[in-house]
């Protein structure tokens, strides 16, 4: 599986996952949902807030990413992938869906139940922000993280959200920059400093 290097971040949406009752076996689900703020993520000075914007995506679209589906980010349990036509992502208004044709394997008809029971509903996914891929926001005293370019090479089933503090770490040091960089200065100079690099 190709690695996305030790920038890479997790993050759990809050989409619904369910099996397809009127395809058989299909995996439906809304993998990376827009626009919708996260929780806080924590950090110094009060944390920061995320939000997905919907050309996010659009980088491992267009380059046609090889992306996986797993269980619970467990890389011994495959469920679908783009390269084979077993995974298929599309870009809606609300989010990234996902469609997924899993394998006969024990593994995947146990999620099947568990989806089928409302056991497990929840998505996940892996990626990494590109070079000036964000900018911040500061909304009422609280810092907003929006994310406008990124590569992604995972989406996962999941039964807990993954917001434990190793999946936010990379984040957390994106916010340790900003605010060293603010240092005093207001996040209108701050905003004006991330336009002016991103021109050149």
């Amino acid at each position: 599986m190709s690695a996305l290097t030790a920038d890479a971040e997790l993050r759990f949406t809050a989409g619904e996952c369910r099996v397809d009752t009127s395809e058989a076996k299909r995996i439906r689900g809304t993998a990376i949902v827009f626009n919708s703020r996260s929780v806080n993520l924590g950090g110094i000075g009060g944390g920061f807030y995320e939000i997905i914007a919907p050309d996010a995506v659009d980088r491992t679209l267009r380059e046609a990413g090889d992306v996986r589906a797993l269980v619970d980010h467990d890389t011994g349990k495959v469920m679908g992938r783009t390269k084979a036509g077993t995974l298929m992502l599309k870009k809606e208004r609300n989010g990234l869906a996902v469609a997924i044709d899993p394998p006969n394997t024990s593994f995947s008809t146990d999620i099947q139940e568990s989806l089928s029971r409302g056991d497990v509903s929840g998505m996940s996914f892996r990626f990494r922000v590109m070079p000036d891929g964000d900018e911040w926001d500061e909304e009422d005293g609280l810092l907003i993280r929006t994310i406008h370019d990124m590569i992604f090479d995972e989406v996962s089933i999941v039964s807990f959200p993954a917001y434990e503090a190793t999946s936010v770490h990379v984040s957390q040091r994106a916010l340790a920059r900003v605010q060293a960089m603010q240092n005093g200065h207001s996040i209108d100079w701050l905003r004006r400093v991330h336009k002016t690099r991103m021109a050149r």
